[in-house]
């Protein structure tokens, strides 16, 4: 092979890297923005929301931070988790995913973009089911950013051959515990969030990668952290 065609193949090759990369990236912030469109629609519906914002929304009635903030304790709590766990330094991506979806939660709260959609409250907080339940699949299948339960999660189910959703929902019921104490609200979207999104995301796993040919780089076996998590 000449240096002509060598050339060649490594720029393919290097396309080839580059456009994956930004469609990982393209799915992980569609993600992004549809769990914290999803978490917007539960707490606007007034009927409970997610254990994670139960317990952020609990910590600012006695602390004045704001949602993206207490969601960045969190997660520096799992990182510290897994870190000890897995003996290896943890990656700053779940840190940011976790800021950032709190962030997107508090400006749709701001903006009350939730609030001008004309329908019942059980409509939204069921909207708000589909959203997040997508939202964190995406989010777990680009591998980019995972969040930083659901890479405690994946090292239990790792560990332990737990079902995903079971390893989550563990999880998130310490949240909610917690969030109640401190006066967070709870109620019948808190129980359709555990009831539904966690044990639906593995299924819209399994469908992207059946109809979409979606690679699930988060739940690779290799590695609880992908490739790009090493990066950043």
């Amino acid at each position: 092979m000449n240096d002509a065609s060598r050339h060649r193949g490594a720029g393919s090759r290097l396309r080839v890297h580059l456009t994956e990369r930004r469609t990982r990236y393209g799915v992980y912030l569609a993600g992004c923005f549809s769990f914290s469109l999803g978490a917007a629609f539960f707490i606007n519906a007034d009927l409970g929301t997610d254990p994670l914002d139960v317990f952020a929304l609990g910590l600012l009635e006695h602390v004045p931070l704001t949602i993206g903030i207490a969601q960045a304790l969190v997660a520096v709590v799992c990182l510290v988790i897994w870190a000890c766990w897995n003996r290896r330094r943890p990656p700053l991506s779940p840190f940011f995913t976790f800021f950032l979806c709190g962030s997107m939660i508090d400006v749709l709260r701001a903006t009350g973009l939730a609030g001008h959609i004309p329908v019942t409250d059980v409509a939204l907080m069921l909207a708000g089911v589909l959203l997040c339940t997508y939202g964190s699949a995406l989010i777990i299948m680009s591998g980019v950013g995972i969040r930083a339960m659901d890479l405690v999660a994946i090292s239990m189910v790792h560990r332990w051959g737990w079902p995903f959703w079971v390893a989550k929902g563990s999880l998130e019921l310490i949240l909610l515990g917690s969030g109640y104490l401190m006066g967070g609200p709870t109620g019948v979207g808190t129980v359709c969030f555990l009831v539904l999104v966690d044990t639906l995301i593995q299924p819209c796993m399994w469908l992207n990668a059946r109809l979409f040919s979606m690679q699930n780089h988060g739940l690779a076996k290799s590695s609880a952290v992908s490739p790009v998590h090493a990066s950043t």
